[in-house]
């Protein structure tokens, strides 16, 4: 406390405990003394607040970045620049689900906090809408692709295009049944072809032609022609 905060009464108790006006200098010297120490006080307890090892305070209001702790069951918690831990609300236009280890962006107000962006994710969103969904590119044309893949489910796949073009370094297709009509041609051009049937092929044509530039090989236990 300085001594210009002093009340009426204590000053005026100072003023009657003063020392005859030959000690004039000590009197100044001691309150010198007081004033440093107060200094002092004040610049230590400062320096605890600011203290590494001490928790910082709450904060009133936020508005940047935290790294996401635990994300479970609907619980996210979040570490704020500090190591402050916080709850907070996902507040996202489209249904993320973040994982530990996400940076989201929070606002928060009165230890109210809230996620209203993603600055670094590996989590999932989830779409789930009720009833029939149609998708349209209206005068334009609709890409979908995946870092790590495209996957379609559903228990009837129908796709309608007047052209279908496919470019794969492997295709793997496994069918029970298979059906396919061609209306006009059917070519297939490989370097090389393997054909297996557990029991019978049956080939019908009009016209039939088998054409090889060296060599023709039937081999069965039977063979019948006619």
């Amino acid at each position: 406390m300085s001594m210009g905060a002093m009340k009426e009464s204590d000053r005026a108790a100072a003023v009657r405990l003063d020392p005859p006006r030959g000690d004039e200098p000590d009197r100044r010297a001691r309150a010198a003394d007081v004033l440093r120490i107060g200094v002092a006080k004040a610049g230590a307890a400062e320096a605890d607040e600011a203290a590494p090892g001490k928790a910082a305070a709450p904060r009133s209001d936020y508005l940047g970045p935290a790294r996401v702790t635990e994300a479970e069951e609907g619980r996210i918690a979040v570490e704020l620049p500090g190591g402050q831990p916080a709850r907070v609300e996902m507040a996202l236009a489209l249904p993320y689900e973040p994982a530990v280890g996400d940076t989201l962006l929070v606002i928060g107000r009165d230890e109210k906090y809230y996620a209203i962006g993603v600055l670094h994710g590996t989590g999932r969103t989830v779409l789930s809408l009720p009833g029939d969904v149609a998708v349209h590119a209206r005068e334009g044309a609709l890409s979908l692709s995946g870092d790590k893949g495209v996957e379609i489910r559903g228990p009837e796949l129908e796709v309608q295009a007047g052209k279908v073009r496919m470019v794969a370094d492997a295709v793997v297709q496994k069918f029970t049944s298979m059906y396919q009509r061609v209306s006009a041609l059917l070519s297939v051009q490989a370097s090389e072809s393997h054909t297996i049937v557990e029991k019978t092929a049956f080939t019908k044509a009009k016209n039939a032609t088998i054409l090889t530039e060296e060599t023709v090989t039937v081999n069965g236990k039977q063979i019948l022609l006619g």
